[in-house]
């Protein structure tokens, strides 16, 4: 795992995040905290962790968070994983390994990949949501993928950087799988159970979230 590094978006975390990087810890790969300077409480609550780089983002939004923290990264790999304890770490080496053995860009991990997908935290409205979503892009976009809003992604470094990703917000989840398809890049899913988070509330919110990532694919659509 020392080619992989571990780009982990953290907004007010302070409860879960210390109690995941406890979790990976031992993991030999390299781990960067995503975080707004701002969100000092978090800040404080990792200041005695060992390993870890911490970046802080220029740009405000889910989405920068990730493009600038995997464009930070020097490993041939990355991996999006939630500092929320959601995405379990214990796929990981699966992961890496896949997308070696089958020269991948991009690895996207599925909670509706049967077997062995699911979740612990999605609910009615989520799950009507990706399934929406998720059928918009497999339609006009011709992706070959079941869970387009989940973001626990590995890929090539390169790979991503040559997407050139945009979008700052939760229309991150759309823009990459659809870009990656557009460049003609090699990806495949893996199934993922998805775990409740160890704290705090989610981030996104569905009817605001879900009409931005709409009017993303709409113009995505269009704009080639």
């Amino acid at each position: 795992m020392k080619d992989l590094t571990l780009v982990i978006p953290a907004k007010y975390e302070s409860e879960s995040l210390p109690v995941f990087l406890n979790e990976i810890n031992e993991l030999p790969c390299k781990k960067i905290i995503v975080l707004d300077r701002s969100d000092l409480k978090t800040i404080n609550a990792i200041k005695n962790f060992k390993e870890i780089e911490i970046l802080y983002q220029q740009k405000k939004g889910y989405g920068a968070a990730l493009i600038e923290g995997i464009n930070s990264t020097n490993t041939l790999f990355f991996c999006i994983i939630n500092a929320d304890g959601s995405m379990n770490p214990s796929y990981l080496a699966n992961m890496l390994q896949t997308i070696e053995n089958n020269s991948l860009d991009f690895l996207f991990a599925s909670r509706y990949e049967k077997p062995g997908g699911g979740s612990d935290d999605d609910n009615f409205i989520t799950t009507i949501g990706n399934f929406l979503f998720t059928g918009i892009g497999n339609l006009f976009f011709s992706l070959k993928i079941s869970d387009i809003l989940f973001t626990y992604v590995m890929g090539r470094s390169d790979s991503f950087k040559n997407l050139q990703i945009i979008s700052n917000d939760f229309t991150f989840c759309v823009e990459l799988p659809i870009k990656a398809k557009r460049l003609k890049s090699k990806y495949q899913t893996i199934p993922s159970f998805e775990r409740n988070r160890i704290g705090g509330v989610k981030k996104v919110n569905a009817f605001k979230d879900g009409l931005l990532i709409l009017i993303k694919m709409v113009k995505l659509f269009f704009i080639k």
